[in-house]
């Protein structure tokens, strides 16, 4: 699956940006991933068509640099997936 982030618009507190090869499956992680940010003080996407849509994520911050945010949200994302994939190996053997 490739991936593409398309930003739309950036302000110093604020980021808007398109998320291209995705739906609703990675963007729901990241957008709620963000929300245990102390800093981040919003942060959602919509997808204005169901078939076709691509998510457009908005994030705002109390300061800290929003594409930081994202980064750190993205970071903290991969690490529990990688510890879900270590116990499923475990597990499901």
């Amino acid at each position: 699956m490739a991936l593409n982030i398309k930003i739309i618009d950036e302000k110093k507190n604020k980021i808007q940006f398109q998320v291209e090869g995705d739906t609703h499956t990675l963007s729901a992680a990241i957008a709620k991933e963000l929300w245990n940010d102390d800093k981040v003080k919003a942060a959602g996407y919509e997808v204005n068509h169901p078939l076709v849509g691509k998510p457009v994520f908005t994030v705002e911050t109390d300061g800290e640099e929003p594409r930081k945010a994202v980064q750190a949200a993205a970071k903290r994302l991969v690490k529990t997936t990688e510890k879900l994939r270590d116990i499923a190996a475990k597990e499901l053997k």
